[in-house]
């Protein structure tokens, strides 16, 4: 079974893996061009090509499928179905018609709830109490395809969006191996989503990041673990951003200013911050320019900080 992969994140990594040491041939990796970051300005390769370096496997890094040639080039592999995980462009018609066992798509969410951009972050931020993985017949929509199968895990209250996305893709990686073997055998029906169920998630900002106290403690905790590892939650704090990293819902205490920091003795809670309802005590903070710490650490060194007024 001659397969192409496509995939750019680590999200995708397990499933290429899963794939290789499943025995199915993977003829050739798609993943997005290598992209300049850092002070250095240096290329960096996506995790998928790097898999797929360790797995001496040949890399194809189109811009889009507008490049001339690159539809071409892709039928000449002659896949019988490629396997999609975050790849991160929508494919025209000219490629999902190219091979005989369609285009699989990988997506960590429970379709048709939270297609797009960042479904695992809104999966916390919408507070479920479950989510998972979906594995679809892709089409020319945006994660609207038909469903072969799903597999549902708890959302855990300590679980933030990279932890989250870790859990799901390992479970991908083996749901399509599943998938594959009866899909390739006609022994699987694809199922039709139910759009009036379908929602969808946007692409998380840094414009987003910074905490407005004015909303309910339970909230803010949802997009402190929503928007870990990034774009990350931060107040201000003599002119400095400061990063919420970890953090935890707790009762009011009393008659308190929105955004009044306050002393807590909690397990690893060492101060809170009131919000419109309830604290929000915080377990690990960062300060910019500074290492990540604990609260206790962090207020060790800021004693000037119980009583202040965050903005926001």
């Amino acid at each position: 079974m001659r397969i192409v992969f496509m995939g750019t994140p680590e999200f995708a990594v397990p499933a290429l893996e899963h794939l290789v040491f499943a025995g199915y041939e993977v003829v050739a990796v798609y993943t997005q061009p290598d992209k300049v970051a850092g002070r250095g300005q240096r290329f960096v390769i996506s995790p998928v090509k790097q898999a797929a370096l360790n797995l001496n496997l040949p890399v194809v890094q189109p811009t889009s499928f507008k490049e001339a040639g690159a539809v071409a080039q892709l039928a000449s592999l002659q896949p019988e179905v490629i396997v999609l995980a975050a790849y991160g462009q929508l494919l025209p018609q000219s490629v999902l018609d190219i091979p005989a066992h369609g285009c699989i798509n990988i997506h960590p969410s429970l379709l048709p709830r939270y297609r797009g951009a960042s479904p695992v972050a809104a999966a916390i931020l919408g507070g479920d109490e479950f989510t998972g993985v979906s594995i679809m017949l892709m089409d020319r929509g945006l994660d609207t395809g038909p469903i072969l199968a799903q597999a549902q895990i708890p959302v855990l209250p300590q679980d933030n969006t990279g932890s989250l996305t870790a859990k799901l893709s390992r479970i991908g990686a083996q749901l399509v191996l599943d998938v594959l073997a009866g899909w390739l055998k006609g022994a699987l029906k694809a199922q039709p989503q139910d759009e009036s169920r379908a929602t969808y998630s946007g692409m998380l900002s840094k414009k987003d990041s910074e905490i407005d106290w004015h909303r309910p403690a339970v909230d803010i905790w949802r997009r402190v673990r929503a928007f870990q590892p990034w774009p990350g939650c931060y107040t201000l704090w003599q002119g400095r951003q400061l990063k919420i990293l970890e953090a935890v819902p707790l009762p009011r205490e009393g008659i308190l200013e929105v955004g009044q920091v306050i002393a807590v003795n909690q397990g690893e809670v060492a101060f809170g911050v009131n919000t419109r309802d309830g604290i929000l005590g915080v377990l690990k903070v960062q300060l910019e320019g500074k290492r990540a710490m604990s609260s206790a650490e962090f207020l060790r060194g800021q004693r000037q900080f119980i009583g202040a007024i965050l903005p926001g």
